[in-house]
């Protein structure tokens, strides 16, 4: 799943965007509205992080313009402004969730995951295939009843195969549904991940290469 923060005190965003990482989000960045307007041009988000009240105006105008426009992607407004007639304004102008400065990171994180939700796929919490068993509700992964221990990047691409078994998943869908806009598509990241997926996750091998496009969930059975 992929956020887009926009933020312009850069201590604050460095902050948002290294914990949504952390919890396994790719995370693009910007720090007006300028370039928050390019990146959801060229890009498709699961949720947008939002500062209220930013150098170039006030992104709940922005955002209204934008719900005018007839796109959906779910907005977090972070503000300092905390009176009920502020939330009350920011829910009417096309926000979908709230949330106060100073804040918890932790629920930062919980209600951004939570927003992402809204824009996934339809999927039971618990996917199966060949003896896998991928909770993507508690993040954990498990094969043949033996819990494995997956990075958040191991789990965010298993958990992109997971959404499509059986179907070849593009190497750049992979890249932009895992990882943000700091990494350069030609280099070799997906390959080595997939190649270190593959050895957790053991014999009988369940990540197939198709070739010229790029890996696929399959059981071997």
């Amino acid at each position: 799943m992929r956020v887009l923060v926009v933020e312009d005190d850069e201590d604050l965003r460095f902050a948002v965007a290294a914990a949504l990482r952390g919890s396994g989000l790719a995370v693009d960045e910007a720090a007006d509205l300028p370039a928050a307007d390019e990146a959801l041009f060229v890009t498709a988000y699961d949720c947008v992080v939002f500062d209220r009240m930013l150098p170039s105006g006030d992104s709940a105008d922005y955002v209204h313009r934008m719900r005018a426009d007839g796109r959906t992607v779910p907005v977090l407004f972070l503000t300092a402004r905390d009176t009920v007639a502020d939330r009350v304004e920011g829910f009417a102008t096309g926000g979908d969730d709230y949330l106060v400065k100073p804040f918890a990171v932790p629920e930062l994180v919980a209600r951004v995951r939570n927003l992402c939700r809204r824009t996934a796929v339809a999927r039971p919490p618990v996917v199966r295939c060949g003896g896998l068993e991928i909770d993507t509700a508690r993040r954990t992964v498990r094969r043949d009843g033996v819990l494995l221990s997956l990075t958040t990047k191991e789990f965010a691409v298993l958990e992109t195969l997971a959404t499509r078994p059986g179907e070849a998943v593009r190497r750049t869908d992979l890249i932009e549904r895992c990882w943000d806009e700091l990494t350069e598509p030609n280099s070799n990241v997906v390959e080595v991940l997939v190649s270190q997926l593959r050895r957790k996750l053991g014999d009988p091998p369940l990540i197939h290469t198709v070739r010229g496009v790029g890996y696929r969930l399959e059981s071997p059975e």
